[in-house]
């Protein structure tokens, strides 16, 4: 009797394509295609005087493309090669995406950095001609954070309460318009929003109080920045509370906890941190506006810490009136102006992210 024997695999000669020991594109290689493609592409260019850098760039990207799925092919085969090709161009259009905003923060810091001084925060334009270089932007710092700050209590409160009615409890065609006026309001321009508060509140409702006088005020500016923040705020809000898992509050319920405290301390909690963000989008928006607060704050040169009487100004109003005015001075106060403004939308935010994190770790 002889015993069987069972034919052993042999491996072919040439790897199969589950083989970890495939060959690869040396880094190395893919430099020298860059560096290749960026010279051709200068060279086509320059040599036939069609464009710039910015050509240059693009025809050199299209090249290394084009290169890179030559040598890959070449090398690692066509399935290898495709893979390749196509990281390359989701790295490319993450670049092109990062560039205009990386030009921007660049072109903002390096020209505002001129006028960012102590004269700058502590001064107004007050009495300052056109041949005066000091001057600066303290006016409109107050009136932003006064204008936004309102605006945040009146908008930030009713936001929330408006998302919560539509996500726990609405429910018909109540919910259904809320909704509806919500999505109109948020594409709304903003100078629409100053035309109603100036026919509403400034030359209706002020002038009975005010000796038949419209009432101009950085109380108004909030109003009109309220009516743009308020569709914001509202349908993050209502997105973040539908992101919450519903065994969550089906948990609660089981326990016999009411649905108002369940949405007091299981939904909003859970659902804070994506709350803030909208929040936060809602602020930026309204600081950015120069519209309404033009038509019913007016803007003003002095500084004016009442907000419910007289003109005031916004940081984004003295940037506006400082791009368009005639003094050699003015351009340096607006970027250090537009500058100032970011850094404090910034602040804003960064400072509502940490206490946001703070308040769910500690629970």
């Amino acid at each position: 009797m002889t015993a069987t024997t069972t034919p052993t695999a042999t491996r072919p000669s040439s790897a199969p394509i589950g083989d970890l020991r495939t060959r690869r594109l040396p880094v190395p290689a893919m430099l020298g295609i860059a560096v290749a493609a960026l010279a051709g592409s200068a060279a086509i260019v320059y040599g036939t005087g069609i464009g710039g850098p910015v050509l240059v760039v693009v025809i050199g990207a299209l090249l290394y493309l084009a290169g890179l799925y030559a040598a890959s092919n070449v090398i690692e085969g066509r399935r290898r090669a495709r893979d390749r090709t196509w990281h390359a161009l989701i790295h490319s259009a993450f670049v092109l995406a990062v560039l205009p905003l990386a030009s921007v923060v660049w072109t903002l810091v390096s020209r505002g950095l001129e006028r960012l001084d102590a004269n700058f925060f502590l001064t107004s334009m007050n009495n300052i001609g056109a041949r005066d270089a000091n001057g600066g932007a303290y006016h409109a710092i107050i009136g932003t954070l006064e204008q936004v700050g309102i605006a945040a209590l009146i908008t930030v409160p009713l936001g929330i309460a408006a998302a919560i009615y539509i996500v726990e409890y609405g429910r018909g065609r109540f919910a259904f318009a809320i909704r509806f006026f919500v999505d109109v309001m948020t594409g709304i321009p903003s100078i629409v929003s100053g035309l109603f508060v100036l026919a509403f509140w400034v030359l209706i409702v002020t002038p009975v109080f005010n000796d038949g006088r419209p009432g101009y005020s950085g109380f108004a500016a909030a109003l009109a920045l309220s009516v743009l923040m308020l569709p914001t705020i509202v349908r993050s809000t209502e997105e973040m509370l539908r992101l919450v898992p519903a065994p969550l509050r089906e948990g609660s319920y089981a326990l016999g906890v009411p649905k108002w405290k369940t949405i007091l301390r299981i939904v909003l909690p859970t659902a804070l941190p994506g709350i803030v963000t909208g929040v936060m989008l809602a602020i930026a928006r309204a600081a950015g506006e120069t519209a309404p607060v033009l038509l019913v704050a007016g803007g003003g040169a002095a500084i004016n810490f009442n907000p419910f009487e007289n003109n005031q100004s916004s940081l984004a109003l003295f940037v506006y009136q400082q791009a368009g005015d005639a003094s050699k001075y003015a351009p340096d106060r607006a970027w250090s102006a537009a500058l100032t403004l970011v850094a404090l939308v910034l602040v804003l935010t960064i400072a509502a992210k940490l206490l946001a994190r703070r308040n769910r770790l500690s629970r």
